[in-house]
């Protein structure tokens, strides 16, 4: 088993091809994504149609979902790329055929995926779409981590993305983050033990290294792979919308 792991690609089309190419590049097959295609980014309709027509399958982001269920509760910024997006994506009775389609695919997608030993969702096991796991999560509010543990639901492992803080939690609560002056990182994954596993964001890291982030799966480990892409032509696209709020640019830069 050699599974690509993707998540928040947040319609950063530089981000997701240069991922693409990375995977190739691995020879790898396989590419399954976490969710929040959509949000933030100014690409959305290609980044749909990218992970429609070259992932096994996508899981529901909470971006992806406030789509169709609103986005009261996200900070103004996430509001206003939702709203972008909406305006951008939402179906008119003109609308062409690739459009309703990319509109009903978004309103497809399940929210987790069982598959062997692992558990795969966006947020958690106990809220597949919504829930934060954080890295400080194990030592600030161990109780639940051990109930998030708890609701792994026959599964050793579970895969996540939604804090875009790449790393893993073992059953001691303790996290493992990623060296940053490495292009990879490789964690083991002994069967019988449980692990939380966050594959990090491909388009907008926020664990202060800029390059994009996902992850490779194998039986018994994770692979993370660090991608440089041209940040900056997002930066340009984000501006040229005149409508994204110019923060979302800024911290592709930074990698916060």
């Amino acid at each position: 088993m050699k599974l690509a792991v993707i998540s928040d690609l947040h319609s950063n089309r530089a981000a997701l091809e240069a991922v693409f190419a990375h995977v190739r590049g691995l020879s790898i097959e396989r590419i399954v994504c976490l969710g929040d295609v959509v949000g933030y980014g100014p690409d959305p309709e290609y980044c749909v149609d990218l992970v429609r027509g070259h992932a096994e399958w996508c899981l529901l982001g909470n971006h992806d979902e406030a789509l169709f269920g609103g986005a009261e509760d996200f900070n103004p910024h996430a509001r206003a790329a939702i709203e972008f997006t909406r305006e951008r994506m939402l179906p008119r009775w003109y609308s062409s055929g690739e459009r309703k389609a990319r509109w009903e695919w978004l309103k497809s997608l399940e929210k987790q995926r069982g598959e062997g030993r692992f558990l795969f969702v966006h947020g958690s096991p106990r809220d597949p779409v919504r829930e934060y796991v954080l890295s400080t999560d194990g030592f600030l509010n161990p109780e639940k981590m051990r109930d998030i543990f708890a609701h792994f639901a026959g599964h050793e492992v579970t895969f996540a993305g939604h804090t875009h803080q790449p790393g893993v939690h073992d059953e001691e609560l303790r996290f493992h983050g990623l060296d940053p002056r490495e292009a990879s990182t490789t964690m083991a994954l002994p069967a019988g033990r449980r692990f939380f596993v966050n594959v990090g964001s491909v388009g907008q890291p926020r664990d202060g290294d800029n390059r994009a982030c996902y992850a490779v799966v194998e039986q018994e480990s994770v692979t993370w792979h660090r991608v440089a892409y041209d940040y900056r032509a997002t930066m340009e696209r984000i501006r040229d919308t005149r409508v994204l709020p110019e923060v979302l640019a800024r911290r592709l830069e930074i990698g916060k």
